[in-house]
C-alpha cells in the first residue's frame, strides 16, 4: 500500500559496535564469494513473487504470534506519525482510502472509490471520493458501531493535519506552489456523508497519491479538540487507556495490552474486504503480538514454532536456511508431502530501499566545526568516496546485496541506470576532494581543516535489532581512518533518535533508512522539498538555505504538475542529478532480501517479493 502522507522513519538493524575486524579481500575475491555463497544460499530458499493478485478463499480461525521490539508510546493515530512503534500497533484498526496495486500499477479503491475530474481549461483538477457503504467504527465489546462518513476524512484533514499546532507530517502537503511563485493549499469540501472532493488548484500527475491517508474517527477526536485544542487530542488514548474503548475500521480490534509483554488482537467482523465466501480475508481469529527486547529473541522464539514468521538478518541467514524444511520447492510449487513442522524461507531480489549516511547541515549547529565540513559540497562527496560498499556487502551482507549508485529504484518509472553516482570508492579521489575543499593531512597523521581542527564526528545509528549497521559503522570508521579522520560510532535507542531528528537536531551523522522505496518520485514530499519535517540534513527551513536545495523545491513542485512522461522526465532527471552530485544522503547498498513462514499455514496466497514484501493478508491455517 502507498502511504503518501507520511514517511516513517525505521531503523534497519543494528546493535552494539562490534569490535571485530574481518580481513579485506581484493574486489575480484569479493565478487567470486559474493556469487557462491548467494547462488548456494538462493538455491536453498524459495523464490514466489506476486505476478497476477491470485488468490483462494481460505478458512477463518487461529492464532498468529508474532513480534515487534518495542512499546507503542500512545494509542493515537496523530501521535503514531512519528513513533513506528505505535504506527504498528494502530494498523490494523486504520484504512487508507485508496490502494495501489504494485502488480498491476494501477490504483484501486479501498475504503473509498474516486473519480478524478480534471478542468484543462482551468489548469485545476477535483478527486472525489465516495466511502463504502459498510465500512464502520466497531468496538471490541459490542458496543454500537458508527457508520464511516466523509465527515471522519474531512476532519482529519481540515483539523488534525491541516491544524499547524498539531505538528502532523502531513500538513506540508497540503500546500503546493502556483506558477506565479505564490502558495495555494489543496482543499477539501464535504459533498454529503458519504462523499467529498479534494479541490487541488494546479493540475497535477498523481492525485490519488497527493489524497491517500488513514484517519481517526471524527466522532471521539473532534470533542477533545473542542474541549482542549491540539493538546487535548495529543492525550486521547494514551496507553493506560482501556483498548477496547478504540473503534477500529480495520480488519482487527485491540482487545488488550500488558506493556513490556504483548499486545492481543481479535478478528473485527465488520470489516468490509470480503473474499468470495463472504468472509474477511484476515483469517486469524486473533493476532498476538509478543513485546521483545530484540531481533536475536525473536529469531529464538521463531525457531522454537512461537513465533510465525520472521526476516533472517544476514547474520542469522545461514542457519535459518540449514534449518528450514521447506513446504514449496525453489520454484515455489507445493511440495507433495510437506508436512506442517518446520518453516520455509522465501527469497526476493535486492530491496528497492537502502539505509543512507547523512551529515547535520542544520545552523543551530553552526558555531561546531563540523557544521561548515558538513555543509562543504566536497566533503560530502569524498565522505561518498571513502564508502566501500563491496566491502560492506561481502562482510556485513554475507554477499547478498548490490551496492546503491542511483536515487530513483528500478522500479520508478523515472528510474534512468546512466543517472549514477560519481563519488564511488576510491581514497584517491577522497583526498583530491578534501585537499580542494582545504583539507591538509598532518605530520601526526589526522586531518584538520583550513581553521586547524581536527576532523572527528560521532555517527549515529539505531540500537536495535542485529549486527548490520554496527559492523558497517565499523567499516566506515576504518575506512575514514585511512585518512586521518576519526568517527566515533554511537548507539543509540530508536527514539531517542527520532528525537534527535525532529526536535533537538543535536546529531552529527547518521546511518538510518526510510521504510518503502520510492514507486513515485513525489513520495516523500516532507524528506526532499525544504521545507518538509523530514528534510533530513535541515528539516523545516524557512526558505531554501542553498541554492541547489531550492532548486530542487521548484524540479519537485514542478515535475509534480506535469501528467505527460516524455515532459516530466527531464525535470526529474535533473532532480536526481542534483541530489546525486550534493550527497546530502549517501545510499548504501540494497541488500536482498528473505523471509520465513512456520509450515502451518498454508502457503498459496503467499508471496515475497522487493516490490511488496511478504503477502500475509490471505494467509489461512492448513
Amino acid at each position: 500500500m502507498a502511504r503518501p502522507c507520511l514517511l516513517s522513519v525505521l531503523p534497519l538493524l543494528a546493535c552494539a559496535v562490534s569490535c571485530y575486524r574481518a580481513p579485506e579481500m581484493t574486489l575480484s575475491e569479493i565478487e567470486a564469494a559474493r556469487a557462491s555463497l548467494s547462488n548456494e544460499l538462493i538455491e536453498k530458499t524459495v523464490r514466489r513473487p506476486n505476478t497476477d493478485n491470485h488468490f483462494v478463499p481460505g478458512v477463518p480461525g487461529g492464532t498468529y504470534h508474532e513480534f515487534c521490539l518495542a512499546d507503542p508510546k500512545s494509542f493515537n493515530l496523530l501521535i503514531a506519525e512519528k513513533d513506528a512503534a505505535t504506527m504498528s500497533v494502530l494498523s490494523p484498526l486504520h484504512q487508507y482510502l485508496a490502494d495501489y496495486d504494485i502488480v498491476a500499477r494501477a490504483w484501486k479503491p479501498h475504503i473509498a472509490s474516486f473519480v478524478i475530474d480534471i478542468d484543462e481549461a482551468n489548469d485545476t483538477l477535483d478527486v472525489i471520493y465516495t466511502i463504502r457503504d459498510d465500512a464502520w467504527w466497531s468496538f471490541a465489546d459490542g458496543r454500537p458501531r458508527v457508520k464511516v462518513t466523509s465527515d471522519d476524512v474531512v476532519f482529519w484533514y481540515d483539523e488534525i493535519c491541516g491544524d499547524e499546532a498539531c505538528g502532523s507530517s502531513a500538513y506540508n502537503a497540503q500546500f503546493m506552489p502556483l506558477e506565479d511563485g505564490t502558495e495555494a493549499r489543496i482543499t477539501i469540501e464535504k459533498i454529503d456523508d458519504a462523499r467529498f472532493v479534494f479541490h487541488f488548484p494546479r493540475i497535477v500527475a498523481e492525485p490519488i497519491l497527493s489524497t491517500n491517508m488513514d484517519f481517526g474517527p471524527a466522532f471521539l477526536y473532534r470533542p477533545a479538540k473542542e474541549r482542549g485544542g491540539a493538546d487535548a487530542v495529543k492525550k486521547l488514548f494514551t496507553v493506560a487507556a482501556d483498548p477496547r474503548d478504540i473503534p477500529s475500521c480495520g480488519p482487527y480490534f485491540l482487545v488488550s495490552y500488558t506493556p513490556s509483554q504483548r499486545l492481543v488482537y481479535r478478528r473485527n467482523p465488520d470489516f468490509w474486504d470480503k473474499d468470495a465466501n463472504g468472509e474477511s480475508h484476515y483469517y486469524p481469529e486473533e493476532r498476538v503480538c509478543q513485546i521483545v527486547g530484540d531481533t536475536n529473541t525473536g529469531y529464538l522464539l521463531f525457531k522454537q514454532g512461537k513465533i510465525e514468521d520472521f526476516s533472517p538478518s544476514p547474520e542469522q541467514l545461514e542457519d535459518a536456511v540449514a534449518g528450514a524444511r521447506n513446504a514449496l520447492t525453489a520454484d515455489g510449487e507445493p511440495v507433495a508431502d510437506a508436512g506442517v513442522d518446520g518453516y520455509t524461507v522465501f527469497n526476493a531480489d535486492g530491496a528497492m530501499s537502502a539505509s543512507f549516511w547523512s551529515f547535520n547541515q542544520n545552523p543551530q549547529n553552526r558555531d561546531e566545526p563540523y557544521y561548515a565540513w558538513f555543509t562543504t559540497k566536497e566533503f560530502r562527496q569524498a565522505m561518498s568516496c571513502l564508502l566501500n560498499r563491496e566491502r560492506i556487502i561481502q562482510q556485513t551482507y554475507r554477499g547478498l546485496g548490490e551496492p546503491t549508485y542511483t536515487f530513483f529504484p528500478a522500479a520508478n518509472k523515472y528510474y534512468d541506470e546512466n543517472i549514477i553516482l560519481q563519488y564511488r570508492y576510491s581514497h584517491a579521489q577522497a583526498r583530491r576532494l578534501l585537499a580542494q575543499a582545504g583539507f591538509v593531512r598532518r605530520d601526526d597523521g589526522f586531518l584538520y581543516d583550513g581553521s586547524g581542527n581536527r576532523v572527528s564526528f560521532d555517527l549515529t545509528f539505531s540500537s536495535g535489532g542485529g549486527a548490520v549497521l554496527s559492523d558497517i559503522a565499523q567499516i566506515i570508521v576504518d575506512e575514514c581512518r585511512k585518512e586521518g579522520i576519526t568517527v566515533t560510532p554511537r548507539p543509540t535507542d530508536f527514539q531517542k533518535l527520532v528525537e534527535q531528528l525532529m526536535g533537538s537536531y543535536d546529531w552529527q551523522s547518521i546511518i538510518i533508512g526510510f521504510s518503502g522505496g520510492s514507486v513515485f518520485p513525489t513520495q516523500g514530499s516532507n524528506v526532499w522539498v525544504s521545507d518538509g519535517n523530514l528534510h533530513l540534513w535541515y528539516p523545516l527551513q524557512p526558505s531554501p538555505a542553498t541554492d541547489w536545495e531550492a532548486r530542487i523545491d521548484y524540479l519537485y513542485h514542478e515535475a509534480s504538475c506535469i501528467v505527460e512522461y516524455d515532459r516530466a522526465k527531464p525535470y526529474w532527471d535533473e532532480y536526481q542529478q542534483i541530489i546525486l552530485e550534493q550527497c546530502p544522503v549517501i545510499y548504501l547498498v540494497r541488500g536482498r532480501s528473505f523471509f520465513a513462514l512456520q509450515n502451518r499455514w498454508d502457503m498459496t496466497n503467499v508471496y515475497f517479493d522487493n516490490r511488496n514484501g511478504a503477502e500475509t493478508a490471505y494467509l489461512y491455517l492448513r
